[in-house]
Formats: C-alpha cells, sequence, structure tokens
C-alpha cells in the first residue's frame, strides 16, 4: 500500500483569471488511480463556464461562499456544507456572482490522463452561451 501525505502548500496549482485550481491528488502526484481531488477557488465574479467530463463523475462541495451552479440547464445556489454530484457526461457550471470568493472541493473519478481530469469546454455553444 502506498500512502502519500499532501501538505499544503506543496501542491500544483493553475491559476486563470477566473478561477484557481489546486491539485490535491492526481495520479501523477499521488498515483492515484480511482479519484481525482481539486480545491477549486473563485474569486467575486470568477467562474468556470459550462463544460462536461466525457468520462468522469464528479462531486461538488461548498466549503466556503455561495455559488450559483448549473447541471444542464437547471441552477440552483449552493452554500458552504451544501453538495451537488454530477454524471459523467453532463454539461455544468459554477458561478461567483457575491462580493466574496468561493472555496468548492471536487473529487472526479474516475482519474484520466496524467493530471487526473479531463474536459470539454462548451460554454460558446448553444444552448449553453444563451443560457445565462
Amino acid at each position: 500500500m502506498t500512502i502519500n501525505f499532501v501538505p499544503e502548500g506543496t501542491v500544483a496549482k493553475d491559476v486563470y483569471d477566473d478561477r484557481t485550481l489546486e491539485w490535491l491528488s492526481a495520479p501523477v502526484m499521488t498515483g492515484c488511480e480511482s479519484l481525482t481531488a481539486i480545491r477549486i477557488e473563485l474569486p467575486a465574479g470568477g467562474g468556470h463556464t459550462f463544460h462536461r467530463h466525457p468520462e468522469q463523475e464528479e462531486f461538488l462541495y461548498v466549503i466556503e461562499g455561495s455559488v450559483e451552479l448549473w447541471v444542464e440547464d437547471e441552477s440552483r445556489t449552493l452554500g458552504a456544507g451544501d453538495a451537488c454530484f454530477v454524471p459523467r457526461n453532463v454539461v455544468h457550471a459554477s458561478f461567483n456572482d457575491s462580493p466574496d470568493r468561493v472555496l468548492m472541493l471536487a473529487i472526479l473519478g474516475p482519474s484520466v490522463g496524467e493530471t487526473g481530469a479531463t474536459m470539454v469546454e462548451v460554454g460558446d455553444q448553444e444552448p449553453w452561451a444563451s443560457l445565462r
């Protein structure tokens, strides 16, 4: 059995204008083959437009703040302690319209590729481009 501790500050980070992803567990860093875990920070006004994970299910958990979460054409506002399951290949999106940051945990499975996650952006396609 392999055990991999992941101390704060040692994770790989992807920083975009509208979100920051901290890779807590991915095959390339922990060897985990079944799950990928990502801490997501959405700054005020940030988000991740409509996308899907063709080969993966996703579980999203809100740690801090309030997020507008879309699954297909339905939206809900989730707060700290709320969660959502997104089935494989289902279009979804997250938006932060509040003045405060949102912090979420995303768990995807199974892990796909070295990074552990694959996605297809569809926010520029209909009907997603006109939903919001």
